[in-house]
C-alpha cells in the first residue's frame, strides 16, 4: 500500500493465533528485537520521513475485539474484529519502514453515563437492560427516567435540569437522524483489561515505536457523562436545552490528522465509531479543501461493522457509508495493497 517501499517480514513473534486473545506484552524482548530489527532492514527514524503516514486505529481494545467482551464487534461471519486485527498486525509489520506515527483512539467509560443502565430508572426501579433503545417518547411518558441516584455526581446535582436534558438528549438524537439512544453494556470501562488496547495490537505499536522511533499517541474519548462519543472529533450532542455548550469538538486532534501526507484508518467498528470519526473528519475536509479527501485510506478489510445475532445488522449502513466517503474521493483499500 505504500509508495517507494519494499514491504518488510512479518517478523517471527508474530502469532495470528494469538490476536484473539489477552496476554501480557514481553517489553523488553520486544524493545530489542525492534532496535535488532532496524538495524537489520537499515530503517530510519520516523521524524526523517519526507512523506508522512499517519496510521488512525479506532479502539481497537479488547472490548470490541476480544471475544466474550462487553461489545465484541463479530461482523457477519462472527469473527469479524480478530479477523481484522490479524490483518492489521500484519499491515503495521510490513509497512513498519514508512508508517511515520500511530494514533489510537481509547473509547473510555466510567459508569454513571447517559448510555450505560445505571443512569436510568423506570417506576418499578429497574435499569433498563443492555441494548434498550430509549426513544424520545420514553423520556416524554416517564417509560425512563433519570436515576436520581446519580444526581448527585452530575451537573452540581440539578435533577431537573438533568431530568430536562434527557429529553432534550433524546429528541437531538431523533431530530439529527443519528442512531438513538442505545443503552450499552458497560464497557471499555476506565482502568479496567475492557479498556486496554488488544495485546497484538499494543505489541505492533511498541515495535513501531521502537523500530522507528515514533511515540504512539493516545487519544482518549467518551469520557463525558452527557453524551454518547463515537466520533473521536465530535461528541453526538454538543449543548444542552438551554443552548450551553456540554461537549467541544476536538480540534487539536483534527489538525494533527490533517498534518500527515496521507492518512490511513482502520479499527471499531465499521458501522459506528469508525463511520462517526470519518463522517466528521470528511466534513471538516470539505469545509476547507476538498481535495484533501484524496489523502485518506480506509482499510476496508481491517474493521467490521456490528451485527448482534438475531437482532440488528448494521452492515448496509457501514458499506453505504464507506461507499460515501469513496465518492467524496477517499480511499477504499485493502491492507495488502500498495498506496500509489
Amino acid at each position: 500500500m505504500m509508495s517507494n517501499n519494499t514491504q518488510l517480514p512479518i517478523p517471527s513473534h508474530f502469532n495470528s493465533n494469538q490476536v484473539g486473545d489477552v496476554w501480557r506484552v514481553p517489553y523488553q524482548e520486544r524493545v530489542n528485537q525492534a532496535e535488532a530489527w532496524a538495524k537489520q532492514h537499515h530503517l530510519q527514524p520516523a521524524h526523517e520521513d519526507e512523506t508522512r503516514i499517519g496510521l488512525l486505529l479506532i479502539d481497537v481494545q479488547n472490548t470490541f475485539c476480544i471475544p466474550d467482551f462487553e461489545l465484541f464487534v463479530g461482523g457477519q461471519s462472527g469473527t469479524g474484529a480478530v479477523d481484522d486485527n490479524v490483518r492489521l498486525c500484519e499491515f503495521i509489520y510490513r509497512n513498519l519502514g514508512v508508517i511515520t506515527e500511530i494514533a489510537a483512539t481509547m473509547d473510555t467509560h466510567t459508569a454513571m453515563q447517559i448510555f450505560h443502565p445505571i443512569f436510568w430508572i423506570n417506576d418499578a426501579g429497574e435499569h433498563p437492560p443492555a441494548m434498550t433503545n430509549i426513544s424520545m417518547e420514553d423520556v416524554e411518558k416517564g417509560v425512563w427516567k433519570i436515576n436520581p441516584a446519580v444526581v448527585p455526581r452530575i451537573r452540581q446535582g440539578d435533577e431537573k435540569w438533568l431530568q430536562d436534558y434527557a429529553l432534550h438528549y433524546a429528541k437531538t438524537l431523533n431530530c439529527d437522524s443519528k442512531y438513538p439512544l442505545i443503552i450499552w453494556p458497560y464497557h471499555a470501562m476506565l482502568g479496567g483489561i475492557s479498556h486496554a488496547l488488544v495485546s497484538a495490537v499494543e505489541e505492533a505499536c511498541l515495535f513501531h515505536n521502537v523500530a522507528r522511533q515514533s511515540q504512539t499517541h493516545f487519544e482518549m474519548k467518551g469520557s463525558n457523562p452527557l453524551t454518547e462519543n463515537y466520533s473521536v472529533l465530535q461528541a453526538e450532542v454538543l449543548f444542552d436545552q438551554n443552548d450551553q455548550p456540554i461537549a467541544q469538538k476536538n480540534t487539536p486532534f483534527l489538525e494533527k490528522l490533517l498534518e500527515f501526507d496521507r492518512l490511513i484508518i482502520a479499527g471499531q467498528a465499521k458501522s459506528h465509531c469508525v463511520a462517526w470519526t470519518v463522517d466528521n473528519l470528511l466534513g471538516e475536509i470539505q469545509a476547507r479543501d476538498a481535495k484533501l479527501a484524496e489523502k485518506v485510506y480506509l482499510l476496508d478489510d481491517c474493521t467490521s461493522p456490528v451485527v448482534v445475532p438475531g437482532g440488528a445488522d448494521f452492515t448496509e449502513q457501514a458499506d453505504a457509508a464507506f461507499q460515501r466517503f469513496a465518492d467524496a474521493g477517499m480511499h477504499r483499500v485493502k491492507s495488502t495493497e500498495l498506496i500509489n
